[in-house]
């Protein structure tokens, strides 16, 4: 993949989604609701402040991160579906 994105901008692959829940019970992928989890692919050089500094992201390549359900914009890139959001948009780093 050939994606860098831009200042506080990351990268981020959603988590497949569950199809079964915890009953058993299979949700058909028009009822699912998407995933607000995902991998961080590409992270952003970081957020410029108004005196010119460069202020580094605290997420890296690789993190697992929570973030808003209708967080980012989603692109397609290589055949599959990527989001580009703002670091500001990520809730949490799952450890």
């Amino acid at each position: 993949m050939n994606i860098r994105p831009l200042h506080d901008r990351v990268v981020v692959r959603r988590s497949e989604e569950e199809q079964t829940t915890a009953s058993g019970l299979i949700i058909p992928g028009s009822a699912a609701e998407k995933p607000s989890e995902g991998i961080v692919v590409a992270v952003g050089s970081g957020r410029k402040t108004d005196a010119g500094e460069i202020i580094a992201l605290e997420v890296k390549v690789s993190d697992k991160v929570l973030f808003g359900q209708f967080a980012g914009t989603e692109i397609s890139a290589d055949n599959e579906t990527l989001l580009v959001m703002s670091e500001s948009d990520i809730v949490a780093v799952v450890e």
